[in-house]
C-alpha cells in the first residue's frame, strides 16, 4: 500500500498495485486496466464497423495478432534501451511485474503487424490506421491510469499546484504528475477524432493528427520525467517524439494545400 497526495488540491489516496488476490495468485491493477482498455476497444470497433470500408471482423481476427505482438514488441524495445542491465541480469527479461514497458515499441509492432495483415487481407492500410487510432489514444489514456495505481511514469519534482507528493523509499517528494500529463493529451486526441470521425479530408488523416499532437505533447512531457530510456545524453523518446511531430506536420500541411488548390481548379467542360 502506498500513499499519494496532492497537496495543492488537498486529495490523498491510498494505493495498491494488486486489485485480486486469490490463494497466490495476484492480479495486478495494471493488468486490469489494460483488460478494460482492450474490451472497450472491441465495443467501439463493432460501433465503427464499416467505416473507412473497415469490416470488425476482420479487426477482431487481426486483434488476435496484433495485440501479443503488441505487447512483446514494447517490452523488446524497453530491454534494447537498457541492454547493459539485462545482459548483465538476464532472469530479469521475462519479468514484467515491475514494470518495463514502452509505448513506441508497442506502436512499432504494432503498425509492422498491421502492415502485414492488410497485406494479406487486401485492406487499405491508411484507412485501417485512421480506423484504429483514435481508440489506441484512449487505450494510452486508460492505461496512464494504471501508471497512477502504480505510483510510476512520475517526473521531476515541482512546486505546482497539481504536483503529486511520493514517497520514493523514505524520501518524501513533490513531482510532476506526467502519467496525468499524458493522459490528458491522449484523451484530448480520442475526443478530437471522434468528433472528427465522419470529416476525414484524406487517407491517413486521423493518424497524421494523431502523430502530431501525441509527437509534440510526449516530447515536452518525456522532458519532466525521471525514467526515461537514454541513449547516452539523449531521451530516445523524446527525440523520436519531435521527429514525429515535425515529419508529421508536413505531410499534413503538404495534403492539406493539395486538396485547397485541387478544389480550386474549376471543371473543364466537354
Amino acid at each position: 500500500m502506498q500513499v499519494v497526495t496532492f497537496p495543492g488540491l488537498n486529495l490523498t489516496f491510498k494505493l495498491s498495485e494488486v486489485a485480486i488476490e486469490i490463494g497466490g495468485l495476484q492480479i495486478h491493477w495494471y493488468a486490469v486496466f489494460i483488460a478494460i482498455a482492450i474490451i472497450m476497444a472491441m465495443i467501439i470497433y463493432r460501433l465503427y464497423n464499416g467505416k473507412f470500408g473497415i469490416k470488425f471482423d476482420d479487426i477482431f481476427d487481426m486483434s488476435l495478432f496484433v495485440i501479443p505482438i503488441s505487447v512483446i514488441s514494447a517490452r523488446i524495445y524497453y530491454i534494447l534501451f537498457n541492454f547493459e542491465y539485462y545482459f548483465v541480469n538476464p532472469s530479469e527479461i521475462f519479468n514484467v511485474r515491475l514494470g518495463g514497458m514502452a509505448i513506441y515499441g508497442s506502436i512499432i509492432g504494432g503498425v509492422i503487424t498491421c502492415y502485414i495483415l492488410c497485406k494479406i487481407k487486401k485492406i487499405n492500410f491508411l484507412d485501417l490506421l485512421d480506423y484504429i487510432v483514435p481508440v489506441i489514444a484512449l487505450g494510452q489514456a486508460i492505461g496512464r491510469i494504471g501508471n497512477f495505481v502504480n505510483v510510476e511514469a512520475y517526473g521531476n519534482e515541482t512546486m505546482l499546484p497539481w504536483r503529486m507528493g511520493i514517497y520514493e523509499g523514505n524520501t518524501y517528494m513533490e513531482v510532476h504528475p506526467t502519467f496525468l500529463y499524458e493522459l490528458l493529451v491522449t484523451m484530448s486526441i480520442f475526443i478530437l477524432l471522434t468528433i472528427k470521425k465522419d470529416k476525414r479530408k484524406f487517407k491517413g488523416e486521423f493518424v497524421c493528427i494523431y502523430l502530431i499532437i501525441y509527437g509534440l505533447g510526449r516530447a515536452f512531457i518525456e522532458g519532466y520525467r525521471t525514467d526515461s530510456l537514454m541513449l547516452g545524453p539523449l531521451r530516445v523518446s523524446q527525440i523520436l517524439s519531435m521527429a514525429l511531430f515535425v515529419i508529421f506536420t508536413i505531410i499534413y500541411l503538404f495534403k492539406t494545400i493539395k486538396i485547397k488548390k485541387e478544389s480550386k481548379i474549376p471543371e473543364k467542360s466537354n
